[in-house]
């Protein structure tokens, strides 16, 4: 029987970061995983090949919509080849698996393919395609991940009724894509639809579209996005989705009680993500999940049993592949008799729509719920010389301050490579920067980046110098 001093049971962003980690800290470790390739859900389906194709569709919208502006003749129709763009984004996917079991490889981490299951506290079972095998760890680290939620009445079919992973290998462009949820996933697959021609109607429960996020995103993404014909049909409850060969009927009561009829040839159902961790077999370790099927974990990320931890869309918290590969790098420093600290605070979020929209730190209404006396600085993106150069003038970032302090404790922005952009944002707050701080730093010219710099300005003593 093989032995090692830790082994990840999932081979997502939180659970191979968490390997290498382990590995460079000098533990024998092994990394199980249930499907053929690494990478979980972020690398397989879900952040890199969604931004493969939300690159291509950019590229595809620019040409038809924007080359003639910028002195680009086209001889002939510009056309959508949706077979070449779903295998670019495969060749993509495949690269970064490819470079995930280098890494594996180059660290040596032993990887086993099946399904990891407790047998007990120290030993994993692993069902394998030729039989079954069972190793030894001192620790190990649950990084199972989560699959996409569904609601009770609706039944996944993958063909016309489908969930994020089978929206990105279509056959064909939708003519009308119904999405049932407004929040990250649902917005950018839309995005990426929308561009290649489909209608796209957004069913959304809440009164806006990426709840979670600062309400001055929320309006302006749907003012951009309205401008860009995305139909949204927001405070409305979906009650039944039913498959009629190849039409799809999604029936839904608006804020007022009345039921609203939408037809469509596909449904994209957005509503969210559940942890996963069926086959686990966490009971015969003794492992404890909470009530919404999660695995029950303390401050540092440890189980009810001390040799056991869990980390990524497995434990509460946002579901995001950098949170957990924060928690993964948390684990194995721990592990390691190290004293390393996670700011959740500081945990960036990000929806990769164009213009695209990122945050940190508190959001204005969270700021007024705990009654914190705050300042706002916010400068548009459209008057920079960057913006009007590129094209790009929609949006804006914003700054809340501490309005005694000056100290930043909330960065929001929308806007072309806010993404990126954001980073900075974590940075300063990070480091406990002052609006006045970031206000005084040399921003390059001309750059997206002189927005953060304007918005300070206006968040210090509002004297933003270019609006």
């Amino acid at each position: 029987m093989n032995q090692y001093d830790v082994a990840i049971i999932g081979s997502g962003p939180g659970g191979y970061v968490a390997a290498i980690r382990c590995a460079q800290l000098g533990m024998k470790t092994a990394i199980i995983e249930k499907y053929a390739v690494l990478g979980g859900t972020c690398l397989n389906v879900g952040c890199i090949p969604s931004k493969a194709l939300l690159d291509s569709s950019h590229h595809y919208e620019d040409a038809v919509k924007h080359f003639e502006e910028h002195g680009i003749d086209i001889p002939g129709e510009v056309k959508v080849n949706l077979k070449q763009m779903i295998a670019r984004k495969q060749a993509v996917v495949d690269q970064t698996t490819k470079g995930v079991e280098f890494l594996m490889s180059k660290n040596k981490i032993d990887v086993y393919h099946g399904v990891g299951s407790f047998k007990d506290a120290t030993h994993i079972n692993i069902a394998k395609k030729d039989g079954e095998e069972t190793i030894e760890a001192k620790n190990t680290i649950i990084a199972t991940g989560s699959k996409p939620s569904s609601l009770p009445f609706i039944e996944i079919d993958k063909e016309r009724v489908i969930t994020s992973t089978e929206a990105l290998k279509l056959k064909e462009v939708p003519k009308h894509l119904i999405v049932i949820g407004g929040g990250v996933i649902g917005l950018e697959l839309g995005q990426v639809y929308k561009r290649l021609g489909a209608d796209v109607t957004v069913v959304e429960f809440m009164d806006r579209i990426i709840p979670g996020m600062d309400g001055a995103l929320s309006k302006e993404l749907t003012k951009v996005m309205k401008k860009q014909k995305v139909k949204f049909n927001l405070s409305h409850k979906v009650k039944s989705v039913e498959r009629k060969g190849d039409e799809v009927i999604v029936k839904a009561d608006d804020k007022k009680g009345k039921e609203v009829t939408i037809s469509g040839d596909y449904c994209l159902v957005c509503v969210g993500r559940k942890p996963y961790t069926d086959g686990l077999n966490a009971e015969a370790a003794g492992v404890k999940l909470d009530d919404k099927g999660r695995v029950e974990v303390n401050e540092h990320l440890q189980t009810n049993v001390s040799n056991i931890y869990a980390i990524g869309d497995v434990v509460k918290g946002a579901m995001l592949a950098h949170k957990a590969e924060e928690e993964g790098t948390m684990v194995a420093e721990l592990l390691a008799g190290q004293k390393p600290h996670i700011d959740y605070n500081l945990i960036p979020g990000v929806v990769y729509t164009w213009p695209e929209v990122a945050a940190v730190g508190k959001t204005e209404e969270q700021l007024k719920e705990e009654g914190v006396a705050y300042k706002s600085g916010q400068f548009p993106m459209r008057a920079l010389g960057r913006a009007r150069a590129s094209m790009d003038i929609d949006g804006f970032v914003k700054i809340l301050a501490d309005k005694n302090t000056d100290e930043v404790l909330g960065v929001h922005m929308i806007g072309a490579r806010c993404a990126d952009l954001i980073a900075e944002g974590v940075t300063a707050m990070e480091f406990r920067a002052s609006a006045e701080d970031i206000s005084r730093m040399s921003h390059a010219h001309p750059t997206f980046a002189e927005a953060v710099k304007e918005a300070a300005l206006a968040a210090t003593d509002d004297r933003a110098l270019h609006a």
